[in-house]
This record gives C-alpha cells, structure tokens and sequence, in this order.
C-alpha cells in the first residue's frame, strides 16, 4: 500500500541541474505576461510526493540519498573462537648473478649512472630478509535510494497499479564479477507517477525573467536567451508542464583493501614494496575469513585478527558482505653488500620482479 507524508522527495542530482536564471526587462511594445510566474523553488512543496513504502527515508534535500541498510538475513555472522592455520613457507634467496643483472637494469635506467662499478662490484654477502605482506579484502554491496524526475510526454508510468514496490534489497540486480567495482542504478519497480504541475514553472511551461543582463533593463540590446520575449521554456518540464516521478535505486559493489607490512628493515623504505608483487603463498577466501593463528611471524596474526574486527564493524551495518579473501604473500628482499674500488656499499634487490633499490652509488656522470 501507499501513503502520502509531508516530506519532500526530489533527486540531487536533477537539482544540480538547475539552469542559471536570466534577467530581463521588456524593450518597448515587448510581449509580457505578468500571469506567467518567475522559476519555482528549487524544490516541490511539502506533499508534493507521495511515499513509497521501505523508502521512507527519501525527503528529497540537497544531497539526499538515503542508505539502506540490509536486513538481518543479509548480515553473515561469524562463528565464536574459529581460526586459520597457515602452512610454513621457505625464505627465498637470490644469487649474485642474479642480483648483478637487478642492479645492472636499474643502472641503465638512470642516465646519470655509469654501468662499470655494477659490473665490476664484489660481493660480500647476499643476506635475505624475511618479508610478509598481509592483506584482507572485503567485497561489500551497497545500496541507496533518491527520487528522480523527467517530462512527462505520456510514456508508460509504472506506479502501483501494477504491484507493490519491492524493498531495496528485493529488487533484483545482475552481480558484477566478484571483487570488481561497480555502480549499477536501477529503477525501483511500480514507485512512477505523475504530478500534473511542474514545480519549477509553477505548470506554464515556461518562466519569466527580470531584468536582462545583456541589456541591464535599456531595451536597447535584443535579449539572446529569451529573443525578445520575456520568458523561457522551462529547462526541468520542457514545457511538458507535467513530472513524471519515480526512484532510482544505487547499487554500489566495491572491493575495500587494507594490508600490512612489518617494518623490519630501516634501511629500505617500505612504500616500494607498493610497487611490486610477492609469492601469494597462502589465500584463504570465505564469506567471513577468521584470524590466522599459529603462524610464526606472531605480528602477521596480531593484525589478520584486528583487521578482520574493524572490517566486519565497519561494513555490516550499512552493506552487504558478500565476499572475504586474506593473502600472506612472501615479498622478496635482500640485502646485498659488496665492494667497489676498496669502498664498501649495498643496495637492495625487492619483489619477485626483482627491483633495486640503491640510496648510494659508487660513481655518476656528469653532463657539462
């Protein structure tokens, strides 16, 4: 059933759309109605709208696009004292042979570098570190209603003539594929009908001017907006006069990642890791994940089981969880040290693409 309230329901976004107003004052002998009104409120009157029931929340403000939260069935929940194990894994290594040819790619990348010192280096020692990178991500459904409204030119109006409107987490959508990002906007079945007055034209299906801004009220300047007439076709109606109003349904699928990791090298700065991938040695994928417990890096525990608390407070209670995946990837680092011309250096060879990193070089040329 359908039961009108005082609140006023009006889309954002056409709002936005308003058209700036044009001023102008007729020249001499100039047509002018005074019976056709100035452009209407920005929004309809209190009970211009009627309310559709399980979208309540819709009062047509600026920027109003009420959430709906998922009903109970739709909330997962997860099982008390339930945890991961995870498998034990090597530290991988890297030979010199492959950290020279790492270094030699990143030379030749810096015009400023001479390539003799990476070909010509000896190594002392090729120490690999122990990297862990940490990641949970939460694939969430999201959706929102608004009020939407275009001329009304006699095209069909699905109102409730025809059925019921579904609540919002009844109108069927098509699923992206899952972890990908995506906006869908659906229009909510049987919520149409037709107002038979444009609020903004107050129903004439045109608008009057004051005073014109080409001109500033001379007469002397045909107006180029109104051509001389004094009024314009209303930009919301299309001088159809008659809204035909219905409410569009947001449906938002969005992949919320968080990772961590250790900060256990002070001398390579952790945001390169950013740029390189890792062995995903370890992918646990559910509904709800559960804390990883029994791993030997204890830090790596400590955060899967904080990050899976704030995502599942954070999402639950105003989207859909409809996936959950945890990575640990080993990410490759070692540190290289050598010697060069009896001066002892390092650098840094990270990420299963092998990249480097080097704060010092032993030489660099000049350009005069």
């Amino acid at each position: 059933t359908r039961t009108r309230t005082s609140s006023v329901h009006l889309s954002p976004d056409l709002l936005r759309e308003t058209p700036p107003r044009w001023y102008f004052y007729p020249p001499a002998g100039g047509a002018f109605d005074p019976n056709i009104p100035e452009e209407g409120p920005s929004a309809p009157p209190a009970g211009w709208l009627d309310d559709v029931h399980g979208y309540h929340g819709n009062n047509g403000g600026e920027g109003d696009n009420p959430l709906c939260p998922p009903p109970p069935a739709y909330v997962p929940q997860p099982e008390l004292n339930k945890n991961t194990l995870v498998p034990d894994v090597r530290v991988p290594t890297v030979s010199e042979d492959v950290a020279r040819d790492a270094l030699l790619r990143f030379v030749e990348s810096k015009w400023r570098f001479s390539s003799k010192p990476a070909r010509n280096l000896v190594f002392k020692e090729l120490k690999p570190i122990t990297v862990y990178r940490y990641r949970l991500e939460t694939y969430t459904e999201t959706r929102t209603s608004a009020w939407q409204f275009e001329p009304y030119n006699g095209q069909l109006v699905d109102g409730p003539q025809f059925g019921v409107s579904p609540p919002p987490w009844d109108v069927p959508v098509s699923l992206p594929p899952r972890y990908a990002d995506r906006v869908e906007k659906v229009p909510v079945p049987h919520s149409s009908f037709v107002k038979k007055r444009c609020t903004f034209c107050h129903g004439n299906g045109r608008s009057r001017n004051k005073q014109c801004t080409s001109c500033r009220g001379r007469g002397r300047k045909r107006c180029t907006f109104c051509h001389g007439h004094g009024h314009n076709t209303c930009s919301v109606c299309h001088g159809s006069k008659n809204l035909l109003h219905s409410i569009l349904l947001t449906v938002t699928w969005k992949n919320d990642i968080s990772d961590y990791i250790p900060d256990r090298q002070p001398d390579f700065p952790d945001k390169k890791f950013e740029k390189v991938t890792g062995d995903p040695f370890f992918v646990d994928e559910s509904v709800l994940v559960y804390p990883i417990q029994g791993f030997p890096d204890q830090e790596i525990c400590d955060v899967s089981r904080k990050m899976i608390n704030e995502h599942l407070h954070r999402f639950s209670s105003t989207s859909r969880i409809l996936q959950q995946r945890q990575t640990i990837e080993l990410v490759p680092l070692t540190h290289a040290l050598y010697t060069y011309n009896g001066k002892e250096s390092s650098f840094f060879v990270f990420g299963v693409e092998n990249k480097v990193f080097a704060s010092k070089y032993p030489s660099a040329c000049s350009v005069l």
